[in-house]
């Protein structure tokens, strides 16, 4: 999908997928997606996502999200994914991924991301690199400490760095 911009309204579409027809908006509802599209059916890196995404499943369920898979094939090639978009329950593209048909997706990255998406969207704050659930996530330098302490009652804590400004702030994560 040239042309789609993180933050655009995800296109609604109507498809016929293997459970039957779906209308792309009304198939979300007011859950986080994922919609994976990949070359063709019966590829090797392809048939490796396939099964560990069916295998991670619960997971992504727990998260309140639901997976669809499209590809170029017919219908009827899917009974027997290049690109992954992560959209909101506001239907606006949060993440799109792009690998290579060679190179088969990371889904604990996938997770991970979903994770810090929904904690971003709930709440006023940012995740490091290499973040992951449980650990502290970062007080965006726009509210003030005032704001900052009244909004993380467990703490704020500032890193300490060569330049002595403090921008970089952390909290547990709420």
């Amino acid at each position: 999908m040239p042309g789609l911009l993180l933050g655009d309204t995800f296109p609604d579409f109507e498809a016929e997928t293997t459970t039957g027809t779906i209308q792309f908006h009304e198939f979300l509802g007011d859950s986080w997606g994922i919609l994976f599209s990949h070359p063709r059916d019966y590829t090797p890196v392809c048939t490796t996502e396939l099964g560990r995404a069916a295998r991670l499943s619960d997971e992504f369920r727990k998260r309140g999200v639901k997976m669809i898979a499209l590809s170029i094939d017919h219908l009827e090639d899917h009974y027997g994914w290049t690109e992954v978009f992560i959209i909101g329950p506001d239907k606006k593209l949060k993440l799109s991924f792009l690998y290579p048909a060679t190179t088969g997706r990371n889904f604990d990255e996938i997770l991970r991301v979903v994770d810090s998406l929904q904690i971003t969207a709930d709440r006023r704050v940012a995740t490091p690199a290499d973040w992951k659930p449980g650990d502290c996530v970062m007080v965006p330098p726009n509210l003030s400490e005032e704001e900052a302490a009244s909004l993380f009652p467990e703490g704020v804590y500032t890193k300490e760095l060569p330049s002595g400004k403090k921008y970089l702030r952390y909290t547990p994560q709420p």
